[in-house]
């Protein structure tokens, strides 16, 4: 580190300290976290917006440092994003407390240490640093909720940047990646369908509309098209697999043995490699559905239903021929290029943030995959994927110094 010396690292450590202490689970509200962070970010002299959910127990934090001759909505801004929210600690066999950081031989434990509270804690302390420049660009604090649970804070907060009329050039996503710079990875879209049918008794399966074969006859409908992506694949494709992937999480349905399931449901995501797979599959999931299997089931029972709850669609993050981000961070980390990674992040969400010109970014019925690119995006933090959501999850603070030194690199080009 040069500006940012072993002063910013301990402020980071403190930090970050501070943040594993506020368990934002993302079951549990995240409020004390927001607060401290807004806190922090306006003694460093940035605008701070709170953005709170419709519950009131959420919320995004939006914070600009403005440039010194300008306001903090001028165009070009750098936004370094993260998310607030944890994964349960619930059923693993933790040797520490998970909401009580602790440092052993240089490795800091914690639930969020690497996923991904480390990278924010690095960024308030940069913010600090930053406090007395004179900045050439503005400078972005995104900090979201619930992005374990489908990217809901993203999905809230990036369209309602546009409405406001925000135009950042570039997002740095802190997700671990070791101080790799990512530029790829698929979408991730999920859902829960419900089947509702009609009981009856077993010994009469025609006396009644079974909930459980119609599931069973929409889960092969989804592995027949997990093979049909396979023959979509791009013969360039920089993915592994190379294709949109679909997995079965969970199905539920049925009350016994010998009588007619009146109810089922499966949990199921895919992973498209792009838009117009995207578009494909959901378009002929639909069609099977609405041209086979309702009517089939309404014969039978008129109150017979077959409903898709949408968790959440996620933006992949698309390779880029072009991408400002991109080329910046393999000059602040020194690296000679840029990878993918299997794990989804919020960075294609801001990636496609130039297409939200209103309207939401998904829903029930399917929202709007992709679309033109709005600003440049990667994905580049501290820590290690392979440390996220299990017990003991750990960052090492040579992780954070690294991380610190990126952040330094960078406060050198904006000032």
């Amino acid at each position: 580190m040069t500006s940012l010396d072993k002063t910013a690292l301990e402020e980071t450590v403190s930090i970050l300290d501070d943040l594993i202490a506020c368990p934002t689970v993302s079951t549990d509200s995240n409020m004390a976290m927001i607060n401290d962070m807004a806190g922090r970010l306006e003694d460093c002299g940035a605008r701070v917006e709170i953005m709170e959910d419709a519950t009131g127990t959420k919320a995004n934090l939006f914070a600009t440092m403005a440039p010194d001759d300008g306001s903090p909505d001028t165009d070009g801004g750098i936004i370094l994003s993260g998310h607030s929210d944890v994964v349960p600690v619930t059923d693993q066999d933790w040797t520490h407390d998970p909401f009580r950081m602790t440092e052993e031989d240089g490795l800091l434990y914690g639930r969020g240490t690497a996923d991904m509270k480390g990278f924010i804690a690095a960024s308030l302390a940069f913010a600090r640093h930053m406090k007395d420049q004179a900045l050439t660009r503005p400078l972005h604090f995104a900090f979201t909720h619930d992005e374990e649970t489908g990217c809901l804070g993203a999905q809230d907060m990036i369209p309602e940047l546009h409405r406001r009329g925000y135009r950042p050039a570039m997002a740095i996503i802190g997700e671990p990646t070791e101080m790799q710079v990512i530029e790829g990875h698929k979408g991730c879209c999920e859902y829960t369908t419900r089947f509702t049918g009609q009981p009856g008794h077993g010994s009469n399966p025609e006396g009644g509309v079974n909930a459980a074969e119609y599931a069973a006859r929409y889960i092969m409908k989804l592995i027949a098209l997990r093979q049909e992506m396979k023959s979509r694949a791009p013969d360039d494709s920089p993915f592994t697999p190379p294709y949109t992937s679909m997995n079965i999480g969970g199905i539920r349905g049925g009350v016994a043995h010998n009588v007619i399931a009146p109810s089922a449901e499966v949990d199921w995501e895919f992973r498209p490699i792009n838009r117009d797979d995207f578009t494909y599959f959901r378009d002929s999931l639909n069609r099977f559905v609405e041209d086979t299997l309702l009517p089939e089931m309404k014969a039978g029972h008129d109150g017979a239903a077959i409903i898709t709850t949408t968790i959440g669609e996620v933006e992949g993050l698309q390779p880029m021929d072009e991408n400002e981000a991109k080329t910046l961070m393999m000059a602040l980390t020194g690296s000679n290029t840029a990878g993918l990674v299997a794990f989804g992040t919020e960075a294609g969400l801001f990636q496609a943030m130039g297409r939200y010109a209103g309207g939401d970014a998904g829903g029930d019925d399917g929202g709007d995959y992709g679309g033109d690119y709005g600003l440049s995006a990667v994905v580049c933090g501290p820590g290690s994927i392979d440390q996220a959501h299990k017990a003991d999850e750990f960052i090492s603070i040579d992780q954070l110094a690294s991380c610190l030194t990126m952040l330094d690199g960078l406060g050198r080009k904006i000032t």
